[in-house]
């Protein structure tokens, strides 16, 4: 039956959006290519893949959320794949000793909560986000607990009204890929500029939430050449202008919204000296 359902979804997709569906369809070649190349990187490039044994950079051993995790021995429970560790830190320590609001999606045993008011600071507010009511025993002066589900688009609709502005939001909630592209969808927009979305726990190589995000991360390569301008430009569309990366992990996608009003793509030459292209003829 499932398989059914999802043969359904998948026609009502090519008919919906029949041009679109064409171009996806003429790069399976590509898509499956790229495939191959994660899968049989052993066998192709073993020899340089081999650690390097160069030594740590020291920023790496520096991350304050490593140092957290590595002494928590008792209370509430914290659960963290390590490696998230180092893509927290990397993308969100602009935040840190500022008036952050983070929203974490899926509460679970108040662990981690904990761990981002340490990182983040006094003046951070969180607002956690979980189906079971029990979770309400975490709220406190700084902290909001929200019940609800994350794959109902009302639930949103209220919790927007509720906490207007967002700077970081972390889904680690129930992590069915549906659950996963509602949240997304509903929660990404309302990033404050500079906003920091992660998911986590993107799991197997054909998982329908990662082919989601691969497709919102194609949409920054739109070209629409700007023929107004004496260099080579590009306008930016709605969605340019408004993210500016999209960053894929082991197991975890981060999308940065940008910091400041993109109005266009420039490409101006420097320098006198040009290398003569060849004559194709």
């Amino acid at each position: 039956m499932r398989r059914v359902r999802r043969l359904l979804d998948i026609v009502a997709a090519l008919l919906r959006e029949p041009r679109a569906s064409v171009v996806y369809l003429s790069s399976l070649p590509e898509a499956m290519r790229g495939l191959a190349v994660s899968r049989d990187w052993k066998t192709r490039h073993a020899a340089g893949g081999a650690p390097t044994g160069r030594p740590e950079p020291a920023a790496a051993s520096a991350n304050p959320l490593m140092t957290y995790v590595d002494q928590v021995g008792a209370g509430p429970g914290l659960w963290k794949w390590r490696h998230y560790l180092d893509i927290y830190h990397r993308h969100l320590s602009k935040f840190v000793g500022t008036p952050v609001q983070v929203v974490e999606v899926g509460v679970y045993s108040g662990g981690s909560l904990r761990m981002w008011k340490h990182y983040f600071g006094a003046h951070c507010r969180l607002s956690g986000i979980d189906i079971q009511p029990a979770c309400r025993e975490y709220e406190d002066a700084s902290t909001a607990i929200y019940i609800g589900d994350q794959q109902d688009r009302a639930f949103w609709r209220h919790f927007r009204a509720q906490v207007p502005a967002v700077d970081v939001l972390i889904d680690d909630g129930g992590h069915r890929p549906e659950q996963q592209m509602v949240t997304l969808e509903e929660m990404l927009p309302h990033l404050r500029p500079g906003g920091v979305y992660i998911c986590e726990d993107i799991h197997g190589a054909g998982n329908r939430f990662a082919s989601f995000t691969h497709s919102i991360a194609a949409g920054l390569n739109t070209f629409r050449d700007d023929a107004s301008r004496d260099v080579l430009a590009a306008v930016p569309t709605a969605f340019q202008a408004a993210v500016g990366s999209v960053h894929v992990y082991p197991f975890a996608v981060v999308i940065e919204k940008t910091e400041h009003v993109v109005e266009a793509f420039q490409a101006p030459k420097h320098g006198t000296a040009w290398q003569p292209f060849l004559s194709l003829e």
